[in-house]
């Protein structure tokens, strides 16, 4: 009979804490950047090069095996992975392929908005004045403030009647 290894609960990855009692491919969309479809991709890909079942826990994982999830992750180019699946496809300064996470993802997504305003276009002016970009209508949705229509007017509390006469 196999002997059962442990299986931790939570395994960091990428500076993230992934929930070790899920599957491979549902763990890795708790990371930012990395939706349904990469993430299944990238689980089939280590799944495939390490010989492990389908339905390998994320928490099953010994360090080595992590190590190499995180690099498959970080170079998907590397590990050829096709052009198609990143989140950064033909960047704007370098011009390569390229899938960034976490921090990465937040920083190249402001410089892009903020060069899109610099140079005053449609979608960089819409995005500072904080309006939607892609034609939607504005008159009912997109609000700011609270619920759509008549609102009531806060009543001001009576005055209270000084009783120390």
């Amino acid at each position: 009979m196999a002997e059962r290894k442990y299986m931790e609960s939570i395994i960091r990855i990428l500076g993230t804490d992934i929930d070790g009692a899920k599957t491979i491919d549902n763990s890795l969309r708790g990371i930012k950047g990395i939706d349904h479809r990469f993430a299944g991709i990238i689980s089939k890909k280590f799944l495939k090069e390490n010989n492990l079942p389908a339905n390998t826990k994320a928490g099953d994982l010994d360090k080595g095996q992590v190590e190499k999830l995180e690099d498959i992750i970080i170079n998907p180019k590397a590990h050829e992975l096709p052009a198609w699946t990143m989140n950064r496809q033909r960047d704007y300064e370098t011009g390569e392929d390229k899938h960034n996470t976490m921090n990465d993802l937040d920083f190249s997504l402001r410089n892009d908005n903020q060069r899109l305003a610099e140079i005053k276009s449609y979608r960089g002016l819409r995005k500072t004045w904080g309006l939607t970009v892609r034609g939607q209508k504005t008159r009912s949705t997109h609000r700011k403030g609270g619920a759509v229509g008549v609102s009531k007017k806060d009543t001001k509390a009576a005055p209270k009647k000084d009783n120390t006469k």
